[in-house]
């Protein structure tokens, strides 16, 4: 999946609220109307580096009966496989979950103790992060409790937990999710649940660089399958009802079932019998006969987003992920916005490329802000703020694809949000004035035209492998600093004023660049432990893209370091300038991408994008030290229930928006737990 991540350093100066006391008979705020409200209380929890928040369904009160029966059917089936990626995300999560769970519900000691509070937060980083790895740094979160403690809970809650899942909690091993170390090997020594503890890089590459496929209409191999080593022999595990997560999968599949009996057209049901069927057997052909049906169903108001998609999480990138989202139209964006697919073509043909890496047509280029009804798996509780698929890039380019911007999320961020850190990395008045007035609608553009003319854009050379066999690991963080790239260039140009999306062009685009080489120098570093690298693909291409043009624009002054009173700060000289510079990065990521340059590839993110200026960190983490906001934002969906008559039929719904993380959290486990705690 081309995925955005919601990470603008200069929108998310964000505002301090209570964690709240310990709930442990939650109570819900039943909402009886969806409609979006002015007084919407956003904020819902925050601890340790996270804040919760919620979102709005505006518009669910305009669709019909049969629209919102569809939206509830695919919501439930997006929540029925969200044990899968909990398994995807490390082996022992379900078993660690499950003493968890047993602990919170059935612990009747001391809940006012240090150890207690420790206890409750580390449970909630996980419920976060899916997992007992950090969503973002990938690193494994240690408790702020003894290991004693936990076998005192244990004992006293008659909870299971013993051997290497309790050890794991206290020790070294298994330290990083996903490890793209340029010194490991990247797949022994990662934690990530899609290969077998005793499988290798080697291995993984031998296997699947053995496998013909077609050289025009290439499927994902091994996107839906854990590799294990089995007698001496490598094998996939398919992931597919009967196989592995089949309990999970055939809950999947009946509500599927039920969605494609509500389906708004033909096309729709038809994507929707294509993707049954590819649960049913695995089959990746049908996939592909899926993603083409899903992105040529283009008129129903209704879309989603489902499947094992995200190939981020394996440090090979063949293994998805499993996600679901399930959309909305958001009728009045969505016209603004299609002003922009509809120039594709001319953003192109305009752009900085080499001419033979320049498509001829870019095909069926859709953008679309929607309105967010659910989301699981990876989407949740961290979401995308933008989502552009299929990934497969043959169906790209033959079939199109789909971007939305996901409205009521970004809506949710702003309104959540404060100006605190901006006023504290921001190098003058003029930078925060611009920010303030125009920095919204530049990082919805810049959203846009990432997604749009980013990843449609470009072409790979004939007889050159796919991105994912020719740059390996550093891939997804060359693919996503290509759609930056592609975006920045544009944002300061007249054409984006000339088609009315902005009514400044330069300021919007001053706003832009100045918010980007802020978080990319500055603003992310918050996100990071003193010491670490920079380990995350949009983090990593984020701080290449800043530092690259940083040095190469040193000389003349394009980019000045200021530091003032002890704090540094980045302050732009040369905006037309800095453009040239965006354009010469762009074509030299295009040129890396279609010729398949992996020491061009491997030199950038090392040499740029990975280490990170220690004393430049601390001060960054000192000066964050007097904003009480957490620097990353998840979320608690609303919960869309249905209403009966006698004969069990549906006859409307109610919106109920949860209270408290842990309600949504212990509710979720209860109600679609569909996997043994091995698998």
């Amino acid at each position: 999946m081309k995925k955005t991540v919601f990470i603008s350093f200069a929108l998310s100066g964000l505002l301090f609220f209570s964690c709240g006391e310990d709930k442990s008979e939650p109570k819900e705020q039943e909402v009886a109307m969806a409609e979006q409200t002015d007084d919407f209380d956003y904020k819902v929890d925050q601890f340790a580096d996270l804040r919760i928040l919620r979102y709005q369904i505006p518009g669910w009160e305009d669709l019909s009966l049969k629209e919102q029966k569809l939206v509830y059917y695919l919501t439930q089936a997006g929540l029925e496989g969200r044990d899968i990626m909990w398994d995807q995300n490390y082996r022992h999560n379900l078993k660690i979950r499950k003493a968890f769970e047993n602990i919170y519900r059935n612990y009747e000691g001391d809940k006012d103790s240090e150890d207690w509070k420790n206890f409750e937060i580390y449970m909630k980083r996980m419920w976060f992060s899916n997992g007992i790895h950090h969503h973002y740094s990938n690193a494994k979160m240690k408790p702020d409790f003894s290991k004693e403690y936990l076998q005192q809970l244990l004992t006293d809650t008659n909870s299971d937990l013993s051997g290497e899942a309790l050890e794991v909690l206290f020790n070294d091993a298994d330290s990083k999710k996903v490890n793209l170390s340029k010194d490991s090997d990247i797949v022994k020594e990662s934690a990530i649940n899609f290969y077998g503890p005793d499988v290798t890089t080697a291995d993984v590459e031998n296997y699947y660089g053995a496998i013909e496929v077609d050289a025009d209409e290439p499927i994902e191999v091994g996107l839906n399958s854990k590799l294990i080593m089995e007698n001496g022999k490598l094998v996939e595990k398919v992931y597919k009802s009967g196989g592995m997560y089949g309990p999970a999968i055939d809950k999947i599949i009946g509500w599927l079932e039920k969605a494609k009996g509500v389906a708004e057209d033909e096309q729709q049901a038809k994507a929707l019998g294509l993707l049954i069927e590819y649960y049913k057997t695995g089959d990746l052909n049908t996939w592909d006969d899926y993603a083409v049906a899903w992105v040529e169903s283009t008129e129903g108001d209704i879309d989603w987003i489902n499947g094992f998609i995200e190939v981020y999480n394996d440090p090979k990138g063949y293994k998805g992920s499993y996600e679901t989202i399930v959309e909305i139209k958001d009728f009045d964006m969505s016209k603004k916005m299609a002003v922009l697919s509809k120039e594709a073509q001319w953003f192109e043909d305009n752009s900085p490329l080499m001419e033979e890496h320049k498509k001829d047509s870019v095909k069926g280029v859709s953008y679309k802000t929607v309105i967010v009804a659910g989301e699981a798996g990876d989407a949740s509780p961290s979401t995308p703020i933008g989502v552009n698929l299929p990934n497969n890039n043959w169906i790209r380019q033959a079939h199109g694809s789909k971007s939305v911007s996901l409205g009521n999320i970004i809506n949710a961020y702003n309104n959540a949000g404060g100006s605190g850190r901006l006023k504290e990395f921001a190098h003058d008045e003029e930078e925060i004035e611009l920010e303030e007035k125009y920095g919204k609608n530049a990082d919805k553009l810049h959203t846009a035209l990432h997604e749009v003319v980013g990843h449609a854009s470009g072409q790979i050379n004939p007889g050159v492998g796919t991105p994912k066999e020719t740059l390996k690991s550093y891939k997804s963080t060359i693919e996503e600093g290509r759609a930056d790239l592609f975006g920045l260039y544009y944002l300061m140009d007249p054409k984006l004023e000339e088609l009315g999306l902005v009514e400044d062009w330069e300021k919007t685009g001053k706003a832009a660049y100045d918010g980007y080489i802020r978080n990319g120098l500055v603003g992310q570093l918050v996100r990071l432990e003193l010491g670490d690298d920079v380990e995350e693909a949009h983090m990593r291409n984020r701080q290449w893209v800043s530092a690259w043009v940083y040095e190469k624009g040193k000389d003349e002054g394009v980019i000045e370091k200021v530091t003032r009173d002890g704090k540094t700060y980045y302050d732009i000289k040369d905006y037309q300038r800095l453009r040239e510079l965006f354009g010469e990065l762009l074509r030299e990521t295009q040129r890396i991408t279609s010729e398949g340059d992996y020491e061009a590839a491997k030199n950038l993110v090392e040499d740029y994008g990975v280490k990170v200026d220690q004393e430049l960190h601390k001060q960054v983490l000192d000066r964050n030290k007097q904003f009480e906001a957490a620097p990353y934002s998840g979320f608690v969906n609303p919960e869309i229930r249905p209403t009966m008559d006698d004969n069990g039929e549906i006859t409307g719904f109610t919106i109920y928006q949860p209270e408290t993380f842990e309600e949504q959290m212990l509710r979720y486990s209860e109600n679609y737990s569909n996997l043994p705690t091995e698998n």
